[in-house]
């Protein structure tokens, strides 16, 4: 699975980086830094992280390919 962040969307709450600290992780107080591919792994954890952003920033899979059009 592939995901994006909005990075002008996020506001650093940093609720992804406690639920997939493998997948997420802030850079200083405010750089949020993520991986793209998501490991099969992680999956769930990473779909709870996007469900917990308070701003809705984390966009998964088919948002991921709706949003690029």
């Amino acid at each position: 699975m592939r995901i994006v962040v909005d990075l002008t969307r996020c506001q650093a709450y940093a609720q992804c980086v406690f639920l997939a600290p493998a997948v997420f992780e802030l850079h200083g107080e405010e750089a949020l830094l993520y991986r793209p591919d998501v490991p099969d792994e992680q999956i769930d954890r990473v779909r709870q992280a996007a469900a917990a952003c308070p701003v809705q920033a984390i966009l998964l899979g088919a948002e991921v390919s709706a949003d690029a059009r």
